[in-house]
């Protein structure tokens, strides 16, 4: 039936060409169905991930730069609160001396127009004590002198006369 040379084509030494071909024919289908099915979806899945990794790669240093942009500007915020508080210590500093300079200043003023007006009221009361004491001088004296005239005096009576007034104006203060 087969001769010889077809046996050979076919066969030789136990390795079978038709066969051969059609697992090499059917690899290449298997291949191709890989490639569409499992290799493309695989590489695309992949490349997903890639891009997945990259983009949260990307973000995170985006948020690491905007945090050390956060942390420079909080620093500088800081830095420029702690310059005002020292300028509003320093201010109120300066308002706290002027605000004592002012009421020292005051003070003094008002002790010194309470001292005028005490100096004024002295002197008042110094000057009515003088004009009583005029008018009770000049009062006793017209008593005496009333006294006098009512009767002749001897110089004992005089004197005990003088220092009875003298005692009378003395208890009338």
């Amino acid at each position: 039936m087969y001769g010889l040379t077809d046996n050979l084509i076919i066969q030789a030494g136990g390795f079978q060409f038709g066969d051969a071909i059609a697992q090499l024919v059917f690899f290449l289908i298997l291949l191709v169905l890989l490639r569409k099915f499992a290799w493309g979806p695989l590489m695309n899945m992949m490349k997903e991930r890639e891009d997945y990794i990259s983009n949260e790669i990307e973000s995170a240093e985006k948020s690491r730069e905007e945090a050390a942009r956060l942390q420079r500007e909080a620093s500088e915020e800081l830095k420029q609160t702690r310059q005002d508080a020292q300028k509003i210590i320093e201010d109120a500093r300066k308002t706290a001396t002027q605000q004592e300079k002012d009421i020292v200043a005051s003070a003094r003023r008002e002790a010194d127009r309470m001292k005028e007006s005490a100096r004024q009221e002295i002197e008042q009361e110094k000057e009515k004590a003088v004009q009583q004491l005029k008018d009770q001088v000049a009062s006793m004296s017209v008593m005496i002198a009333s006294k006098v005239i009512e009767k002749e005096l001897s110089e004992q009576d005089q004197k005990e006369l003088i220092d009875q007034y003298v005692n009378e104006a003395g208890e009338e203060r």
